[in-house]
């Protein structure tokens, strides 16, 4: 149905660097991941945007890890598992809680600085979490700090080459071993064959498939569309997260309202002014994501407005001290947030599902590897629990590079040399559509018809609608523009496929028309 590569090549003709080691993406996972593999060989990290521009910089909540004497990896692991619907790889859970606790060590010993009272670093509680387990920086800006530390080390490594601009294309794949990458140079408009020993996706998620979304423009998934191009198994695509309190402001971008606000106290209330969560779930503004995400949308429903009320005007610490971040962002649009309600709706957040990988980080094709948010590890299940993500993405980065040092399983730069591949498809010269107003289009379809709440009638809808717009690989893809509305289209019809084809609710994925988990029939995974 979709081509192999989104471009006609032949690699004798084009540009080719040779490296040991390649990673795409700059979050969390493919920084630490360069850490943790340069005394290996030399590292070129790509990254499409700039250098910090990833979905680790805007996470605010925090990094979930057992380090207190009250808590155990034996009780996160509990907490994953239960928010997981069932659903999450025990055997990956626990390789998450165990080993994620010296990869937080390292993280501070490579500079990130998270909040302590009195000396002791200070945790907090989130949603789904049966103990405060959560570290954060600068009270709202882990990722950031994360993000800080690491691209420090990163950039005074001379064995790691940055590249910053370059979009990625396509895996460069030849009897289900992976060469490395075709890419897009925008800051020169070439294309460029990066060749490596082993490769390494990091490239995080895919939430601008939504029209609302709490992730950066970068974020369109172009590492799991290129790698399920490319032959790599692709899973759970139809379990999306969507946070249930994004910043709603007419005009503006949807900015994320921590859960962690939730977590110091602070109350959902209707637009007449009463709060509801009570009546739905015992934990009340606690209960999991999915379950908060959907009880919004009802009250929304009710109310007939497009937004419900965050009332953190009573939590306990001063709201400017604990969410600096946040209330700068809520003063630039006129809400001060110790003194009125701020404004939230649900905004696609986090990919659960993607690139399918084992407990080491391993793809089904030779020397493709995968960490973070593109991945799925079975970690996070039908729903992730809050603050793992950034955990996963160390854990499994980690995994990769001891996988690597053990096994050696990579081949010499000489057989790269060796390499000789084209691929030619006939395509139209000339485009008969614009990227960026088709993309608005996906964008709105995929949040009206495969959205939060599904039903087979909206997924058919958008299946077939999915489907006109097929005709853009039958012509020449040359801007960022183009690749990633490839990209986006590929991964929207793999995701209402997959929503439709699982008849059953589970955690993030809600059917309607199903709305009952059916352990019996659909405790299984969807792969392509």
């Amino acid at each position: 149905m979709f081509p192999r590569y989104l471009i006609n090549f032949d690699l004798t003709k084009l540009k080719k660097v040779y490296t040991d080691f390649l990673i795409v993406g700059s979050g969390i996972a493919g920084l630490y991941t360069s850490l943790k593999i340069y005394d290996k060989g030399e590292v070129i990290l790509l990254t499409k945007s700039k250098l910090k521009e990833s979905n680790t910089e805007y996470a605010q909540g925090g990094i979930a890890v057992a380090l207190g004497d009250k808590d155990s990896p034996y009780l996160h692991m509990e907490d994953t598992l239960k928010a997981g619907a069932n659903f999450c790889d025990p055997e990956a859970v626990e390789v998450l809680v165990t080993e994620g606790p010296k990869c937080v060590e390292e993280l501070i010993e490579l500079g990130t600085k998270f909040d302590k009272v009195e000396g002791k670093y200070k945790t907090a509680l989130e949603a789904a979490h049966q103990r405060p387990r959560i570290l954060r920086a600068r009270g709202d800006a882990t990722g950031a700090e994360i993000e800080r530390a690491l691209s420090e080390k990163v950039i005074n490594e001379n064995k790691i080459k940055i590249k910053e601009n370059i979009l990625i294309i396509d895996i460069i794949t030849e009897h289900n071993t992976c060469y490395g990458l075709l890419a897009f140079d925008s800051n020169t408009n070439e294309i460029i064959a990066y060749l490596a020993k082993a490769t390494i996706l990091a490239s995080g998620g895919a939430g601008q498939f939504f029209f609302n979304t709490t992730n950066p423009d970068v974020a369109t998934g172009d590492g799991i569309a290129m790698a399920y191009r490319g032959g790599a198994k692709v899973t759970d695509l139809e379990f999306i997260q969507f946070h249930p309190t994004a910043l709603f402001h007419q005009g503006s971008p949807k900015f994320l309202i921590s859960e962690a606000v939730r977590g110091e106290g602070a109350i959902l209330k209707n637009t007449k002014g009463e709060s509801f969560m009570h009546s739905y779930h015992p934990l009340a503004e606690l209960a999991p994501r999915d379950i908060v995400a959907r009880t919004i949308i009802d009250q929304m429903k009710k109310t007939e407005d497009d937004y419900v009320y965050l009332d953190a005007t009573k939590i306990k610490d001063k709201f400017s001290q604990r969410f600096p971040t946040i209330y700068k962002n809520c003063l630039a649009l006129n809400i001060d947030p110790e003194k009125e309600c701020i404004p939230v709706a649900p905004a696609a957040h986090y990919t659960m599902g993607g690139i399918k990988t084992d407990t080491w980080g391993q793809t089904n094709l030779t020397n493709l590897y995968a960490c973070g948010e593109c991945t799925s590890t079975g970690v996070h299940g039908a729903n992730r629990l809050a603050s793992n993500s950034l955990l996963e993405g160390l854990v499994f980065g980690s995994r990769i590079t001891r996988k690597i040092k053990k096994n050696n399983m990579y081949y010499s730069i000489k057989k790269l040399k060796e390499l000789n591949l084209s691929y030619n498809l006939p395509r139209e010269k000339y485009k008969k559509y614009d990227p960026l107003k088709l993309k608005q289009e996906l964008q709105k379809l995929m949040w009206n018809k495969v959205g939060i709440i599904r039903n087979s009638s909206d997924l058919k809808k958008a299946r077939q609608k999915i489907s006109e717009w097929n005709f853009i690989f039958k012509s020449e893809l040359k801007t960022t523009e183009d690749f990633e509305l490839a990209n986006l289209i590929i991964l929207a019809d793999l995701v209402t496929n997959s929503a439709l084809q699982r008849e059953e609710s589970r955690g993030a994925h809600y059917r309607k028309d199903f709305p009952d988990r059916d352990d019996v029939n659909w405790k299984k995974h969807i792969v392509y």
